[in-house]
């Protein structure tokens, strides 16, 4: 997860600025190059670029393999998306749907609106040990910069038609965002039920800044086998490998 590129669905307002340096108009061309394996991977991001520093050195890494979570008395998470996303593009490191503005949600940390989410091959998180074949993460911020993201796992199954939509209709190439199809439904990715892991954690991609509220639904979601190998011959693997918890509390809802 890029904190500038949804930094550039923001704009360059105060709440952003409080949270990066880097505004909306230079984010883009300010980016150190990076990658998923090889030279510029992930042992390497620290190496990068000074502002990475806490893709090593940091204390709240995400993502994490969840284990022995505490159960909590949390309240439930309120989702009121749109019902149609605005532009989809191949940024060079996922294929991420950006979302126009109305978009809200309540969580423990406050109103925060949603700007993207973006997919991860295979699943940055790992329950008990297992890794699911893919990830989304709808990216949310509030006013003061402050992030939430809830995650939300995919395993294979029944076909998802979001998901068949947002595969059939991804630009295979990188570039600039494009115009949506109508029928993409945010909503259509979340599972009935919608308890959670709760952690606090960091960006999965560089500068891996620890300032994220991490909401993983305990539930998956299926997606036919056929869409998620069309997804992965774009991205055979743009997750990052699991970090240390560091004793960190892992809270379960329900």
């Amino acid at each position: 997860m890029r904190r500038r590129e949804f930094i550039a669905g923001l704009g360059c307002t105060p709440a952003v600025a409080a949270f990066s340096s880097i505004c909306a108009c230079n984010a883009f061309a300010a980016d150190t190059h990076w990658s998923y394996e090889g030279h510029g991977g992930p042992n390497e991001w620290a190496e990068l670029d000074a502002a990475n520093a806490a893709c090593s050195v940091g204390t709240q890494q995400s993502p994490i393999n969840i284990v022995d979570p505490i159960r909590a008395t949390l309240p439930p998470l309120g989702i009121n998306w749109s019902k149609r996303a605005d532009a989809i593009v191949n940024n060079g490191h996922t294929i991420q749907v950006n979302v126009a503005n109305g978009s809200r949600l309540i969580a423990p940390g406050g109103e925060y609106k949603l700007v993207q989410f973006h997919f991860h091959h295979p699943s940055e998180h790992q329950i008990n040990g297992k890794t699911y074949p893919m990830e989304v993460h709808f990216v949310h911020a509030n006013a003061a910069g402050a992030l939430a993201v809830v995650g939300v796992l995919i395993e294979n199954g029944r076909a998802n038609a979001v998901f068949d939509k947002i595969v059939s209709t991804m630009p295979v190439t990188e570039g600039a965002p494009v115009k949506i199809d109508a029928a993409i439904n945010p909503n259509g990715l979340l599972p009935p039920k919608l308890t959670y892991y709760r952690y606090s954690g960091s960006l999965t991609t560089p500068p891996c800044s620890e300032d994220v509220d991490w909401l993983l639904l305990t539930h998956p979601i299926q997606a036919s086998a056929d869409s998620v190998a069309a997804f992965a011959k774009l991205y055979q693997d743009d997750a990052r490998p699991v970090q240390k918890s560091n004793r960190r509390f892992v809270l379960r809802s329900g």
